[in-house]
Protein backbone atom coordinates (compact mmCIF):
# COMPACT_ATOMS: atom_id res chain seq x y z
CA UNK A 1 0.00 0.00 0.00
CA UNK A 2 3.11 2.52 0.10
CA UNK A 3 4.02 4.63 3.13
CA UNK A 4 2.43 7.54 4.72
CA UNK A 5 3.55 10.46 6.68
CA UNK A 6 2.52 10.34 10.44
CA UNK A 7 1.69 14.01 11.83
CA UNK A 8 0.88 14.42 15.51
CA UNK A 9 -1.78 17.37 16.64
CA UNK A 10 0.02 19.24 19.46
CA UNK A 11 -2.69 17.65 21.92
CA UNK A 12 -0.55 14.28 21.69
CA UNK A 13 2.06 15.69 23.85
CA UNK A 14 0.01 16.16 27.07
CA UNK A 15 -1.91 12.89 25.86
CA UNK A 16 1.22 11.04 26.15
CA UNK A 17 2.15 12.83 29.53
CA UNK A 18 -1.00 10.86 31.16
CA UNK A 19 0.17 7.48 30.14
CA UNK A 20 2.57 4.99 31.31
CA UNK A 21 5.90 5.15 29.83
CA UNK A 22 5.79 1.57 29.37
CA UNK A 23 2.38 1.96 27.31
CA UNK A 24 3.49 5.04 25.38
CA UNK A 25 6.35 2.43 23.54
CA UNK A 26 2.91 0.07 22.40
CA UNK A 27 1.24 3.03 21.39
CA UNK A 28 4.19 4.44 19.13
CA UNK A 29 5.17 0.81 17.84
CA UNK A 30 0.63 0.93 16.86
CA UNK A 31 0.95 4.50 15.01
CA UNK A 32 4.25 3.19 13.38
CA UNK A 33 2.44 0.07 11.74
CA UNK A 34 -0.40 2.95 10.58
CA UNK A 35 2.21 4.74 8.02
CA UNK A 36 2.42 1.14 6.10
CA UNK A 37 -1.47 0.48 6.00
CA UNK A 38 -3.62 3.11 7.61
CA UNK A 39 -6.58 0.85 7.63
CA UNK A 40 -5.44 -2.01 9.34
CA UNK A 41 -8.62 -4.75 10.19
CA UNK A 42 -8.39 -3.69 14.05
CA UNK A 43 -9.18 -0.14 13.11
CA UNK A 44 -12.68 0.68 13.27
CA UNK A 45 -14.21 4.29 11.58
CA UNK A 46 -15.99 6.15 14.18
CA UNK A 47 -19.68 6.92 13.23
CA UNK A 48 -19.75 10.52 14.87
CA UNK A 49 -17.00 11.60 12.73
CA UNK A 50 -17.06 11.58 8.93
CA UNK A 51 -12.96 11.07 8.50
CA UNK A 52 -11.97 9.44 12.41
CA UNK A 53 -10.52 6.40 12.47
CA UNK A 54 -9.71 4.48 15.76
CA UNK A 55 -7.53 1.65 16.74
CA UNK A 56 -7.07 0.31 20.45
CA UNK A 57 -3.91 -0.64 22.53
CA UNK A 58 -4.89 -2.05 26.35
CA UNK A 59 -7.47 0.53 27.13
CA UNK A 60 -6.29 3.43 25.53
CA UNK A 61 -7.65 4.60 21.81
CA UNK A 62 -5.72 6.25 19.34
CA UNK A 63 -7.95 8.09 17.34
CA UNK A 64 -6.97 9.21 13.64
CA UNK A 65 -7.52 10.86 10.39
CA UNK A 66 -6.44 9.29 6.90
CA UNK A 67 -5.51 11.74 3.76
CA UNK A 68 -5.09 9.17 1.19
CA UNK A 69 -4.35 12.04 -1.13
CA UNK A 70 -1.92 13.92 0.79
CA UNK A 71 -1.09 10.55 1.81
CA UNK A 72 -0.35 11.22 6.04
CA UNK A 73 -1.72 9.96 8.77
CA UNK A 74 -2.93 12.50 10.94
CA UNK A 75 -2.97 11.27 15.24
CA UNK A 76 -6.16 13.57 16.78
CA UNK A 77 -5.94 11.86 20.45
CA UNK A 78 -4.37 9.28 22.32
CA UNK A 79 -6.65 8.89 25.62
CA UNK A 80 -8.56 6.46 27.65
CA UNK A 81 -11.54 4.59 26.40
CA UNK A 82 -14.09 6.22 28.99
CA UNK A 83 -12.29 9.85 27.83
CA UNK A 84 -11.69 9.69 24.10
CA UNK A 85 -15.26 10.21 22.87
CA UNK A 86 -15.82 12.78 24.58
CA UNK A 87 -15.08 15.62 22.71
CA UNK A 88 -15.24 14.49 19.30
CA UNK A 89 -17.17 16.30 17.01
Amino acid sequence: MGSYRILFKPTIEKDFQNIAPSLVLRVMKRIEFLANNPFPPQSTKLSSAEKLYRIRVSDYRIVYEVDVKGRQVIIHYVRRRSNVYRRIP
